[in-house]
């Protein structure tokens, strides 16, 4: 019976990939398109990517995407690797506590987390603009990144600090030479998963940005009106860049790995 279920198994394992990457594909495909149709392909060119590189909005969402996924992955990863931390030496009452409400933004509907933040900057009269989209990018991320680190955390020996600073390093060093590199599965997954985030979020960006400061999906978003290949070009930067990064951590892991048991 279960030789029989196999390859019934194997199948809609292959559907179900089919059906996840065929859109990206077919994305892919058409963004090398000659014409301005996105359902019949008339021949190969590149002149969505020319056009695309010389639309300044366009190229002007993608550095605002790219700078503030990327500043908002580090501060948010290093707030919430020292939050994890801390917690882990709290009292089990004031543990749950924060990690119930650290769970709460994550359970938020997307759209009331907005609001909130928009009602928020406009109390405190702070003018919405690239400021306050970074703002709101890690403070959405935070939550993830302590999720992230704590199962690793609960896995260590939790006088592991304490053993290293008895033979005589300093706190500091008990942190960043002893913690961290135990952590650090837990820190990079964190870390993927803000940056995914950010790069990716529409809705609190839509709420909190203003002054004509626009991320990728928000232009996305704007351009989807008009038919306008150039955003299959973007995209596929988009997915190539992620790509890359995926396969270079991945790479460093195997090497790590590797020098691991040459030693």
């Amino acid at each position: 019976m279960k030789k029989q279920k196999r390859p019934v198994g194997k199948a809609l394992m292959g559907l179900t990939l089919l059906f996840f990457y065929l859109p990206i594909l077919f994305m892919i495909v058409f963004s090398f398109n000659d014409s301005k149709s996105l359902t019949s392909f008339s021949g190969f060119s590149i002149m969505w990517y020319e056009r695309m590189f010389q639309n300044r909005d366009m190229m002007e969402s993608l550095y605002t995407t790219i700078v503030i996924a990327v500043l908002a992955t580090a501060i948010s990863t290093f707030v919430g690797t020292i939050t994890a931390i801390g917690l882990s030496k709290s009292r089990r009452l004031v543990r749950r506590l924060i990690l119930q409400l650290n769970d709460f933004p994550i359970m938020n509907p997307e759209i009331v987390t907005a609001i909130g933040l928009m009602l928020l900057f406009i109390t405190l009269r702070i003018e919405r603009g690239f400021v306050t989209m970074l703002l709101a990018h890690i403070a959405f991320c935070i939550p993830y990144v302590i999720l992230s680190v704590m199962p690793r955390l609960r896995a260590l020996d939790p006088n592991l600090a304490d053993a290293a600073m008895d033979l005589g390093a300093t706190p500091w060093q008990s942190l960043f030479q002893v913690l961290v590199p135990q952590l650090m599965p837990g820190i990079v997954s964190g870390a993927l998963i803000a940056f995914t985030m950010s790069f990716d979020d529409f809705i609190i960006s839509y709420f909190v940005t203003g002054g004509g400061v626009k991320n990728l999906s928000i232009m996305v978003y704007t351009m989807s009106k008009r038919v306008n290949p150039s955003i299959n070009a973007m995209s596929t930067l988009v997915v190539l860049l992620i790509t890359l990064v995926l396969v270079a951590i991945n790479l460093e892991s195997l090497l790590k790995a590797r020098r691991e048991k040459k030693k």
